[in-house]
């Protein structure tokens, strides 16, 4: 008789996964912050300064005593003897005294003695060194404070940061040029089965074309890790063993496409179990696309069985390969873009399995919509034509026609 498989479901399979592996980076290197986007930091960073380092001015014009323009008006303006003009990127020479006031640009250095900047537009000239003031400032108006941004010892980055943008920006404003950050996990990838050719090859009769070593390849490349790809091993149980011990040994994990459902060729589950203790910790999964998946740990490395056809590897490699990547680089997975939109037709779901569902998405006077993509999980252009994704959770019996539903973006 025909063996069933045990499921487990989605979130308690990805749980009992990521119990068994590090939660830190397995291991890190040495980087120049310029190259460090999208890495993920494995130490803290502390800041060794204060930014701004000097009071600086946030507008053009005149840096005073607060005290020597309490009550300047337009009808009542006071009078300030102008000493110079503050240089950028030059030390202020200036103390300003009571009475005083100096020229500053956006940006530039306060100098002794003045705790305010007069905005330009507020004064006017009365004569080649004196200025009138025709609005009062408060003591720290228009000025930023020295480390009004950063404080000296401040922790300003944490391990496990991803960095963005933004994060190599404020690591050079500190002089941060170098950085220790996750080494990118290596990803071995092998694809199974007797019909598999390479993708350069013109398919016979009853073959197809492996193209799950490089969409899944490219899934990990973009969540930070390296993909190895070892090419394609026919429906043999001792010439996969060999590859995937050999690969596994060079890698940081292993992915297995195919071989991994209940049947007279499916071998995948077999062999991995032989890789290393514990060894499979999940075979089956209620999901649709993606049932049979394989989760496993064998000597401290995640090892995959994802089924063969494409749409089912992508998703479930979506779900359970990309939590480990970032795992393993020492923190969680980006945040996922969504919007709401509202079902064109029914979406039915199979009884017992949590659905994700292709949609395309259309905006319309009243709102967006989506239009789910029905089609067997062995055709990849249903993914190509889609435009989001919308889960349907265990248990549900569908969802009509209508129903306003959370979409997350491709």
């Amino acid at each position: 008789m025909k063996r069933l498989l045990t499921l487990t479901p989605r979130e308690e399979a990805l749980t009992r996964l990521k119990k068994m592996l590090p939660d830190h980076a397995i291991a890190t290197e040495m980087i120049s912050t310029q190259q460090g986007l999208s890495r993920v930091l494995a130490e803290e960073v502390t800041a060794q300064h204060p930014l701004p380092q000097f009071a600086r001015s946030t507008r053009d014009g005149y840096a005073v005593r607060a005290a020597d323009t309490v009550g300047a008006s337009e009808s009542l303006p006071a009078y300030l003897h102008v000493v110079g003009e503050l240089f950028m990127g030059k030390p202020p020479e200036i103390q300003i005294k009571p009475g005083e006031a100096a020229l500053i640009h956006t940006g530039g250095a306060l100098p002794h003695g003045a705790d305010a900047v007069v905005m330009i537009e507020r004064t006017q000239e009365a004569s080649p060194q004196e200025i009138e003031v025709l609005k009062s400032v408060a003591a720290g108006e228009n000025v930023i404070p020295v480390g009004e941004d950063v404080q000296t010892g401040d922790r300003v980055l944490q391990a496990g940061c991803r960095l963005r943008i933004q994060e190599i920006g404020g690591l050079m404003a500190l002089g941060i040029t170098e950085i220790c950050v996750a080494k990118k996990p290596r990803a071995a990838l092998i694809s199974t089965g007797d019909e598999l050719v390479p993708p350069e090859t013109l398919p016979g009769i009853n073959q197809v074309r492996d193209i799950n070593s490089a969409t899944i390849g490219a899934l990990i490349e973009t969540h930070g890790g390296i993909p190895l790809p070892q090419g394609i091993i026919h429906d043999d149980a001792e010439a996969l063993y060999e590859k995937a011990a050999q690969a596994l040994d060079r890698a940081d994990m292993l992915i297995i496409t195919a071989g991994s459902s209940i049947s007279a060729r499916d071998m995948t589950a077999a062999v991995i179990d032989r890789l290393g203790k514990p060894g499979v910790l999940v075979h089956g999964i209620p999901l649709k696309p993606g049932k049979p998946t394989i989760l496993a740990v064998c000597n401290g490395k995640p090892v995959f069985g994802l089924p063969g056809n494409p749409v089912s590897a992508l998703n479930t490699a979506q779900l359970f390969v990309v939590p480990i990547v970032w795992q393993l680089q020492g923190t969680k997975p980006k945040r996922a873009g969504y919007i709401r939109a509202r079902l064109t037709e029914n979406l039915p779901v199979s009884q017992g399995r949590e659905l994700f569902a292709t949609v395309s998405l259309e905006e319309r006077e009243d709102g967006i919509w989506a239009t789910p993509i029905f089609g067997e999980s062995n055709l990849i252009f249903t993914l190509v034509r889609g435009e989001g994704i919308v889960h349907v959770p265990l248990g549900a019996t569908g969802l009509p026609q209508g129903s306003e539903v959370e979409v997350t973006l491709l």
